[in-house]
């Protein structure tokens, strides 16, 4: 499925691109380390949607401001993330900057429906649930993604995907593939 869409997704892919490249130097794919099944680590590609010098300023505001700093430990995002482009907005919002993950299907590190890939500073918020996260491939869309995305508060995303690992079935995968056409529509709980 993944490398029929990355086909289809061919020329689509080519515009992001080229309109990255254009509006700010730099790379076009940005690879965040992350865990997968099995406790491995692996590059989740995305369109970078960041300036460059994007963890400078992260420590800057966290450092200077105690209110981005409460919601970046409470979430781990920023509704008002100075290191966004404009365009990075928009890919955000539209999750078009998730595109790339179809080539993390293709190479067997995520799966198009799972948890999302965390990084090392949220297993902790996973707790005794980090075990059941690391016995599936992350996803590119997930059953937390179809519940409220980022206006979920994390231990909600966590038990949501708990839930879903312990009834995960073709059936499952399906209506939450289906429920994610909507909700990226939408832009619902994108940040």
């Amino acid at each position: 499925m993944s490398a029929f869409a990355l086909v289809m997704l061919a020329p689509l892919f080519g515009m992001i691109a080229l309109a990255i490249r254009i509006k700010d130097p730099g790379p076009v794919f940005f690879a965040h380390r992350r865990i997968g099944q099995e406790g491995k680590w692996f590059g989740c590609l995305k369109f970078r949607s960041m300036v460059i010098d994007a963890e400078f300023r992260l420590a800057d505001v966290l450092d200077n401001d105690p209110d981005a700093a409460a919601e970046w430990h409470d979430s781990q995002k920023l509704r008002k993330d100075p290191r966004v482009t404009a365009l990075g907005r928009f890919l955000r919002r539209s999750s078009l900057d998730e595109l790339p993950q179809l080539l993390n299907v293709l190479r067997g590190e995520m799966s198009i429906v799972g948890p999302r890939p965390i990084v090392a500073d949220e297993i902790a918020r996973y707790g005794e649930n980090f075990a059941a996260y690391c016995s599936v491939r992350p996803g590119i869309t997930g059953a937390a993604q179809i519940s409220g995305r980022t206006d979920l508060a994390y231990k909600d995303r966590v038990r949501i995907d708990t839930d879903y690992i312990a009834r995960k079935s073709l059936l499952v995968d399906l209506l939450i593939v289906m429920k994610t056409v909507p909700h990226v529509m939408t832009g619902k709980g994108a940040v």
